[in-house]
């Protein structure tokens, strides 16, 4: 039987790493970003010319073989079927052992890209339909070893509000999230405190990773519920762990790591154990899961946010469509957007008015590669290589147990040595 389709075939694939520099390396609770995201942009190409762009991480490493790999699959398929690629490239038993999930993700954005652009439609109206033109984003916030030149440092309680306080003037952030799990819980409740006590009007938000143990998530989270936060995000590892804190707290629960597919939502809708989900277009395969995800959240009430895994511009493109069609968005989204210095789609980097993005309106995902930034960050990428994402360069060795009870020392400062051949 032929299936009818869009008549569009696949012709070709193609994946380039890049290495965009960010203004400090960003600590989190398993180890650091060094100064630079490691991105592998992927390019679909049909038999009539045009080319979908995808994006996807790869923990500070290139994911190009895994990309070209699927090539076999792709050429001459119809980038139309997604949900037939979902099965050939993700099949839920065949994923126990390829773990294809995000590289699915990277394509079905491509797919769409080119259907949008095939269409004369952005991505947000092939997927029902904008119910938003902007959206708006949280200033994520990160403790931070110094640059090269030695600025950035965010390692204080007085350099967190400082920082914090000067992406507000230039973004209008309104919402502030704290990526911790780097100190000691009780210190990162003080800068906690102190962040919300600069910000007075504002929304927070707090993240260590699922590092904490369940009686410390607990203890954080009710050192800091008089506060208006908008949640707690990951305090601790497992639904049940989640669950635990959810009945001792009365500060609401989200979570990127342990609702990320529909099974995990099934058992939290049956058991709850999270209020928000935040939904990931890399994590959950694609932007249509995330859509049908919403939708699940819509039926039982649950809170929806966009969750962002370091994205460049064509990530964040998908982010933008996803949010615009979502009706149940109910929170600022986060992005890793504005601590990049640089990135690699035509026109620089999206701007930010009054803490949100514009929704992309032209064909498909409305974003296009700037050729020379790619040359350039995939030149910077082949000098300078992968870097080890889940390790801390100012603690050679160490790595978190979880829960975590081994946390680094907030009165230790400068650039670790590590970093020392690292030009950011």
């Amino acid at each position: 039987m032929t299936i009818p389709g869009s008549g569009l075939t696949i012709a070709d694939v193609r994946a380039t790493s890049v290495t965009v520099p960010l203004q400090a390396p960003l600590r989190h609770s398993n180890g650091t970003h060094w100064g630079r995201f490691v991105r592998t942009i992927v390019e679909i190409e049909t038999t009539d010319g045009l080319i979908g762009l995808g994006e996807m991480g790869g923990g500070g490493a290139s994911a190009e073989n895994a990309i070209i790999a699927l090539k076999p699959y792709l050429v001459g398929h119809d980038p139309a079927r997604t949900e037939a690629l979902r099965f050939m490239l993700a099949n839920p038993t065949a994923s126990l052992y390829n773990n294809r999930t995000q590289l699915l993700a990277a394509v079905e954005f491509a797919c769409l890209d080119i259907l949008g652009q095939h269409a004369g439609l952005p991505v947000h109206a092939l997927l029902g339909g904008a119910v938003r033109e902007k959206v708006e984003f949280a200033s994520y916030l990160f403790y931070r070893y110094p640059s090269a030149d030695g600025s950035g440092e965010v390692r204080t309680h007085e350099q967190l509000a400082e920082h914090a306080r000067a992406l507000k003037a230039e973004h209008g952030f309104r919402v502030h999230k704290l990526k911790g799990g780097v100190f000691h819980p009780d210190y990162e409740r003080e800068s906690f405190r102190a962040l919300a006590g600069e910000l007075d009007g504002d929304r927070f938000r707090y993240d260590p990773n699922g590092v904490l143990s369940v009686e410390d998530a607990i203890r954080f989270a009710n050192g800091v519920a008089d506060l208006d936060n908008d949640y707690i995000e990951d305090p601790c590892y497992g639904l049940n762990g989640m669950r635990r804190v959810r009945e001792n707290t009365r500060v609401p629960t989200a979570t990127n790591t342990v609702v990320v597919n529909f099974e995990q939502l099934a058992a939290n809708v049956l058991q709850p154990a999270v209020d928000v989900i935040l939904l990931d277009t890399t994590f959950w395969g694609g932007i249509r899961p995330c859509v049908k995800a919403a939708g699940v959240c819509e039926t039982f009430q649950l809170g929806v946010a966009v969750h962002s895994s370091g994205e460049l511009g064509i990530q964040l493109a998908t982010m933008l469509h996803l949010g615009a069609v979502v009706p149940n968005l109910s929170f600022a989204a986060d992005a890793h957007y504005h601590h990049l210095r640089d990135d690699v789609i035509a026109g620089g980097k999206m701007p930010y008015d009054d803490g949100a993005i514009a929704v992309p309106d032209a064909p498909g995902l409305g974003v296009r590669l700037d050729r020379e930034k790619v040359a350039e960050y995939a030149e910077l990428y082949r000098e300078l290589g992968p870097y080890p994402y889940d390790r801390d360069p100012g603690r050679p060795g160490w790595y978190p147990l979880l829960p975590n009870h081994d946390y680094a020392d907030p009165a230790i400062g400068g650039r670790p040595a590590a970093l020392e051949t690292e030009p950011y």
